[in-house]
């Protein structure tokens, strides 16, 4: 056995004791009321959908919390705690979630008191924004504030209610409208400041770029002071007012360096990854609301705090893994405290501090580093605090739920809101028992089913450990998050070492020179392959079987199934994150299922873009060639060319014409210019194959080996327009995506470069429908001369096992932490090769041009489905309702055959029929 499998698998074999230990791999009962634990697997994959803890993220993440964890949340959503504050002298706790306020009792572990923004009609459809739920206790009145908004309709609030200890009712709703260029005030973080007996409201709005001051008496505005880019978080110092600008300076245009556009403004980005190229902290004086300076400072600071004496400041930087120490005298950052749990030259990012607290006596510092599911504790030396000694230390580690995003301490308990949760790991049939009256006479699935949008919020409560329970929670968070294969990502390759499919060590030889990437968009894998026999599939889930994807069913049986493959993410905003990043940010996660500033499926938002940016500039960056086919990118053409238009002239031969527009400089150079990008429907997959099968051509005709050696392919039309007129059938649309990728693979198995050349596909996510394993499970393929195994592999991989592949393949480091601790799919390759084989491209059966009918053909619920189809918000990807698109696809497909609403939950958007 080689030295690194040896290693790898030793490793695990520590891994495995240990977590066994723990009761990592505990089962709940099953039908015969029997317990057993799962030893078969040293990457052990029944933690995905288990329903009691410890639960496995599918992003190289183990969820096994400190404390107790609280779950609230109607199941038919899919839910995100936010940020919590206690109620004084009470064990109340008032969390900020996505749909509104719950009070919730930490002690009884029950919720008390419920108001969502369904609960008005004028506030239906508002999603809380990002963070900054306030308390005020005064005069024997309990208060809220916090703040919510509406893109579809540009409202935006900062809501005061009253909590009488049995209901929430609100007070008032301060209004706030949005100044051009922005759509969307967006209000944030709010604070509360008593001057000179008087009660103030200080909002942040993270869209208008302002800082708002309101006379909490009389209602009114004192003043309103422009921020930075993007402001977020808020607290008062003094006499001071202290904001933090994810996008630091607004930026100028003409004065010579990086810009890109950002939602609602322009900000200072790096040229060599387009991520916003610094923060800052604005400073206000509270009486007239001047800026008297902006101090530099992390990367995408997001909270920030002040000392009780009011002398320190301190901000988390999400996308520097680092703590910002300000002295409030000097205006100036005196410490910079790195919260990494893998620190040193050979580090990576990726831990995403985004929540702070203080303990009670100043001298330690709880930080929610968000992708390390995890809180740092960080004893604060005498530089960063007048109660302490010493230097700064990281003290050790305490382990939560998935992504905690706000912290709060009450005598020695801490609450952490955990934004991700336990993920999108809600069964169908716990659905049908919430809610009895969506069981309907449909048919029933064995065991239940998952989706991406059904998620329980929760919120944990710890008991502050002693330093040996410290030391203990600290050994575990690295174990939960594998810290063991990070370490093995930094091993130096060693010489003479043969070439493998995947080097067993990042630097040894590949014997493959050229790796195309495909990511595709929105499917589940019992959607597509859950007919095949070969697998773990459920066929009555099957709605584009191996009628309609001939040639992925094809593929798979000539290389090889994956039956236990994962999008790491829950829509293509994040997905196309994980694809590209092998991560998403901190914006990305503060904006899931809002997405209030944009939806960012293509690399066009700056926000997006964390330090080490994407999978293209990592390879440039080595010196390694690259060709990007329609990903980061955004087609402009003729809005008046139809579908039908675009597709006769492609059968014509006639050339389409079209720009591919990317905010980021580096991506423009790399762009084939006659692949279009993917934002809306109309351009046929056709159009992109026959693109890539020129360029291949050309390449071919070109002396020596000038293929790139990284190529990264958007490959969208699965997604499908649903029921729109005008737009093929959603089956057509998956048939057309099917043959283009046939057309492709087959191209290249034909080329001359197919003896060195590796292809990985993947879906973006697998938002779009039913699965009975996972949420995030979704197709994928491995396509090489060395990947002919005609049989399938189900070990546990994820979206950043590929991308953790690729860079093994390529020669090039992890990006991150995520791609650091990822498996490689050494099970996707044989040792010898099987290059004589080409593939032959399956001809479709359903016609491409198989168009969705007028709405004067249409009456009842197909009528139905094509106006909701036809909707502005259906102009662009993942835009409208997800649950009603799902529905949409399968009334395609199965006609009068009832939607399995068992699985479903109830459709708020259907019309009675």
């Amino acid at each position: 056995m080689y030295l690194y499998r040896f290693c790898f698998i030793f490793s695990w074999l520590v891994t495995v004791c240990f977590l066994t230990s723990c009761n990592f791999f505990y089962h709940p009962k099953n039908q015969s009321g029997q317990e057993k634990l799962n030893h078969h697997s040293a990457y052990d994959d029944s933690t995905l959908t288990n329903r009691v803890l410890p639960v496995m993220m599918p992003y190289n993440r183990l969820i096994d919390p400190a404390g107790k964890v609280i779950v609230f949340g109607s199941l038919e959503l899919e839910n995100h705690s936010l940020d919590v504050q206690p109620i004084p002298n009470t064990a109340l706790l008032a969390v900020e979630d996505r749909y509104g306020i719950a009070i919730i009792d930490h002690q009884s572990n029950e919720v008390i008191a419920r108001w969502t923004y369904n609960s008005e009609d004028r506030y239906k459809g508002l999603m809380s924004t990002y963070s900054g739920i306030q308390v005020l206790n005064e005069n024997g009145s309990t208060q809220l504030f916090w703040s919510a908004a509406n893109d579809a309709n540009h409202q935006s609030y900062v809501f005061q209610a009253v909590f009488n200890q049995e209901k929430i009712a609100v007070k008032e709703a301060f209004a706030f409208k949005p100044e051009s260029p922005s759509p969307l005030a967006l209000p944030n973080e709010v604070a509360i400041n008593k001057e000179n007996g008087k009660n103030y409201l200080y909002v942040v709005l993270n869209g208008n770029n302002q800082l708002v001051k309101i006379d909490l008496d009389t209602k009114k505005t004192v003043w309103t002071a422009p921020t930075g880019v993007a402001p977020y978080g808020l607290t008062i110092a003094g006499d001071k007012a202290y904001v933090s600008n994810w996008g630091g300076t607004i930026a100028v245009n003409n004065d010579g360096k990086e810009t890109a556009g950002v939602p609602f403004g322009s900000a200072y980005t790096d040229p060599k990854t387009g991520a916003t190229a610094a923060g800052t902290v604005s400073v206000f004086g509270l009486k007239d609301g001047n800026l008297i300076k902006e101090i530099p400072v992390g990367l995408h600071p997001n909270d920030l705090i002040s000392s009780k004496d009011n002398r320190y400041v301190y901000v988390a930087n999400g996308n520097s893994d680092a703590i910002s120490v300000i002295s409030t005298q000097s205006l100036k950052t005196v410490e910079t405290i790195s919260v990494q749990i893998n620190p040193g030259k050979k580090g990576f990012i990726g831990d995403t501090p985004n929540a702070l607290i203080l303990s009670e006596d100043g001298t330690h510092l709880y930080v929610a580093n968000g992708m390390d599911n995890a809180v740092a504790v960080v004893k604060l030396g005498a530089a960063a605090s007048s109660k302490s000694t010493g230097k700064n230390s990281i003290k050790g580690f305490i382990p939560t739920e998935a992504y905690p995003g706000g912290l709060a301490l009450q005598g020695k308990k801490l609450f952490v809101t955990n934004l991700e949760g336990e993920g999108a790991r809600v069964n169908s049939k716990e659905i049908r028992k919430e809610d009895k009256a969506i069981d309907r006479d449909v048919p029933d699935i064995e065991g239940g089913s998952y989706n991406s949008h059904h998620q329980k919020a929760t919120v944990s409560v710890i008991d502050l450990p002693n330093p040996a329970q410290l030391a203990a929670y600290t050994k575990k968070v690295k174990t939960l998050s594998l810290n063991f294969r990070t370490e093995l990502a930094r091993l130096a390759p060693r010489k003479n070492q043969p070439a493998r499919p995947i080097p067993e060590r990042i630097g040894e030889p590949s014997v493959f020179k050229h790796v195309l990437y495909i990511i595709k968009e929105n499917r589940t894998y019992d959607q597509v392959l859950g007919d095949m026999a070969e697998g773990k599939g459920m066929k009555n889930l099957c709605i584009y079987g191996d009628s309609i994807t001939l040639n992925q069913h094809q593929l798979a049986r000539d290389f090889l199934l994956l039956d236990n493959y994962y999008a790491s993410g829950k829509c293509s905003a994040e997905g196309h994150q994980w694809t590209d990043a092998a991560m998403v940010n901190d914006y990305v996660e503060k904006n899931v299922r809002a997405w209030f500033r944009s939806y960012p499926h293509v690399q066009t938002d700056a926000m997006v873009v964390n330090q080490k940016g994407f999978i293209w500039n990592n390879a440039a960056d080595h010196g390694k060639t690259v060709r990007i086919y329609g990903e980061a990118c955004i087609p402009q053409f003729d809005n008046k060319l139809s579908w039908t238009d675009i597709y006769e002239n492609y059968k014509a031969g006639k050339p389409f014409s079209f720009t591919n527009k990317t905010t980021i400089s580096r991506v423009k150079p790399m762009l084939a210019a006659g692949y279009p990008g993917f934002d809306n429907f109309k351009i046929s997959d056709q159009v992109r194959a026959e693109a890539f099968i020129k360029e291949l051509k050309e390449f071919e005709n070109k002396p020596g080996d000038q293929l790139p050696e990284l190529m990264v392919m958007a490959l969208p039309t699965d997604h499908t327009g649903g029921s729109r007129p005008g737009l093929p059938t959603p089956r057509a649309m998956v048939a057309d995506n099917d043959l283009a990728l046939g057309r492709i693979i087959e191209a290249l198995t034909k080329s001359r470069f197919w003896k060195n050349t590796v292809v990985f596909v993947t879906e973006d996510d697998s938002q779009a429908g039913w699965d009975h394993i996972s949420a995030y499970r979704t197709t994928g393929f491995v396509i090489s001369p060395y990947s002919r195994l005609q049989k399938t592999v189900s070990t546990n991989y994820n979206q950043t096992s590929i991308v953790r592949s690729i860079e093994q393949i390529l020669g090039i480091p992890p990006m991150n932490l995520l791609d650091a601790s990822a498996l490689p799919m050494f099970n996707c390759f044989a040792g010898r090769p099987d290059a004589s084989f080409t593939y032959q491209k399956l001809a479709n059966r359903v016609p491409l041009n198989e168009m969705n009918p007028k709405l004067s053909m249409l009456k009842g619920k197909a009528l139905f489905y094509a106006r909701q189809s036809s909707k502005p918000e259906y102009d662009h990807v993942d835009g409208g309702n997800d649950d009603l698109l799902n529905r949409i696809l399968w009334f395609n497909r199965k006609g009068n055959s009832a939607y399995p609403a068992k699985l479903a939950g109830k459709n708020m958007d259907d019309e009675d029929d």
